[in-house]
């Protein structure tokens, strides 16, 4: 399975990351699956809501009625969330273990890491059915949308 988005939609992720830094920023993957492929469509930047704020420079956290309000819009279109985005600020775009306590198989993880406020690496995750880690999930960029 590979994620594809166009190169417009993986620099938004990257200044979203840039703007939010030094904490989490998070959004929506919104597109369409077609075989075994993963369209986004849309990236939809949402606020963090993680409760803590001294905590968001490493915690992120999308309320439920925000994704209720996206299902209810993307009904009848064709169109779903095929995932989910956030940023590691001064870390690694890989999965931390609370990552992999909140996530749920079939979804996309984007994970942008932001080093010292800039976007640097971009990598797309997707849990394995036991919960008990990822794989990684191949990112085709395309210049424009297909």
């Amino acid at each position: 399975m590979s994620l594809i988005w166009t190169a417009a939609q993986r620099d938004a992720v990257g200044r979203h990351g840039e703007a939010g830094y030094p904490n989490e920023i998070c959004g929506l993957l919104i597109g369409e699956r077609r075989g075994g492929e993963k369209i986004v469509r849309e990236v939809i930047p949402v606020e963090n809501a993680w409760e803590a704020i001294d905590e968001q420079h490493r915690r992120f956290l999308i309320e439920p009625e925000v994704l209720l309000r996206e299902e209810r819009r993307l009904r009848g279109t064709g169109r779903e969330i095929l995932g989910f985005y956030h940023s590691h600020p001064d870390h690694p775009a890989e999965p931390s273990e609370t990552d992999r306590e909140f996530a749920w198989p079939s979804y996309s993880y984007v994970i942008q890491e932001v080093r010292g406020g800039h976007a640097a690496e971009a990598l797309s995750w997707v849990l394995k059915d036991d919960r008990s880690g990822y794989d990684r999930e191949t990112i085709v960029v395309l210049s424009a949308e297909c």
